[in-house]
């Protein structure tokens, strides 16, 4: 007799919990270089230009929006624990290659494989959640997932703001990284595979149709309303946190602030969105998808024109805070939208695509953040990059359906 396959969160509290703390880990392999990186470039390696400085983020971008395309299927195919194992594995290069850069070109090629990292280790998180919960858990499943991963961020970009004004920009910092990928590593050993969970929910459906990854992109892309809506959403946030990550410690530093009061704003930012994650996931399982999507994506370029305005370092933590807060209303709303209209066997690789589409956003946010600063200036690039979220939120205010409950 085959044993009795349980989804829900009460029901796996240990693999859930679990998957939360790894995930913690997962996000402070990004928020190690959130605060160096910018100033890194321009202090240490002489990178004049803005574009030129925030190639970093270009190699990141484009590296995990190609792995995330790839890992959602990966999962389907060969089972998510051995994915996170992988892509922990792939973590350790990022830490060494920056202490031991001797040249600029080696920090773009080490956020190569930092982006191959996320990709591999952040996707397996949160489905391996999506698979544990009840289908209305989602919301709850990716907010607790996307919480763990960007107080993450916020925590080490912190650390690591106060290691390098206490010592240098580098190596210090870094020796940090080396230990989050050995208990990321470390805990991901004992995370339990959740493919079991996957056919159980296949078998109850009676789901037997699996769609082509070629039919999927299209329908997560362009074919599907409600998946595509998403898609672009999603792009948009990134694309905006892209700028954000190059561009806030120059145009901070710019404004007057210490080195110490970037981090601070730098950290608060994805403190809010690692924070208030854990409520808006829960949140949209309550009042639906769409409101939370189409409202956070109007505050996120609502607050980066506030940032513009003020001139103070308390209005610039409040802004920031904003920022964060419309970015946590989209984030876990969007995965919890997508796992409501995906079908369960063809599901991860959903996801992926549309993470292929929103981390790409991170690169082609650096980009145009480089080249509005280059030929404008640094003030111009941010407002013009936050127009995109409003033009985003309109889209989806008059496209998108309510997807909560859509296949109940």
């Amino acid at each position: 007799m085959k044993p009795i396959i349980k989804t829900g969160v009460k029901e796996n509290i240990f693999s859930f919990s679990l998957l939360v703390l790894v995930n913690f880990f997962v996000g402070s392999m990004v928020g190690l270089e959130r605060t160096i990186l910018p100033t890194l470039g321009e202090e240490v390696y002489g990178i004049a230009s803005t574009s030129a400085a925030l190639s970093f983020i270009v190699s990141f971008g484009f590296s995990k929006a190609i792995m995330n395309f790839f890992a959602g299927t990966m999962a389907d195919r060969w089972g998510r624990k051995h994915v996170l194992l992988g892509g922990w594995a792939i973590g350790l290069v990022v830490p060494l290659l920056v202490i031991f850069a001797e040249a600029w070109w080696m920090i773009v090629v080490a956020n190569i494989f930092l982006g191959v990292n996320q990709a591999l280790t952040w996707s397996m998180t949160v489905n391996m959640k999506v698979d544990l919960a009840k289908p209305e858990q989602r919301g709850l499943a990716v907010g607790f997932n996307e919480f763990a991963g960007y107080i993450g961020v916020a925590v080490m970009a912190a650390v690591s703001g106060y290691v390098a004004s206490q010592y240098s920009l580098t190596p210090e910092p870094f020796y940090i990284g080396i230990v989050i990928v050995i208990a990321g590593l470390c805990l991901s050993w004992f995370a339990e595979d959740t493919g079991k969970y996957v056919q159980s929910q296949r078998v109850k459906k009676n789901t037997t149709d699996a769609s082509s990854t070629k039919e999927v992109f299209q329908q997560t892309t362009w074919k599907n309303k409600n998946l595509s809506s998403n898609s672009l959403a999603g792009l948009t946030t990134n694309l905006k946190d892209g700028m954000a990550w190059g561009l806030f410690p120059i145009f901070l530093s710019a404004g007057g602030l210490s080195v110490g009061q970037v981090g601070t704003v730098v950290a608060i930012y994805p403190a809010a969105w690692g924070f208030f994650q854990l409520f808006t996931g829960i949140w949209s399982d309550k009042i639906g998808r769409k409101k939370l999507i189409v409202s956070g994506m109007f505050l996120q370029g609502l607050s980066l024109w506030f940032i513009l305005i003020v001139q103070t370092y308390a209005m610039w933590l409040a802004g920031a805070l904003f920022l964060g807060i419309g970015t946590a209303m989209v984030y876990p709303t969007i995965l919890a939208s997508i796992s409501d209209v995906a079908r369960p066997e063809w599901r991860a690789t959903s996801m992926g695509i549309y993470r292929f589409w929103r981390d790409s956003g991170y690169a082609f946010g650096a980009i145009l953040a480089g080249v509005f600063a280059d030929v404008l200036s640094v003030p111009w690039a941010i407002g013009l990059v936050g127009t995109l979220p409003i033009l985003s939120g309109i889209l989806s205010l008059f496209r998108m359906d309510e997807t909560l409950h859509l296949k109940e």
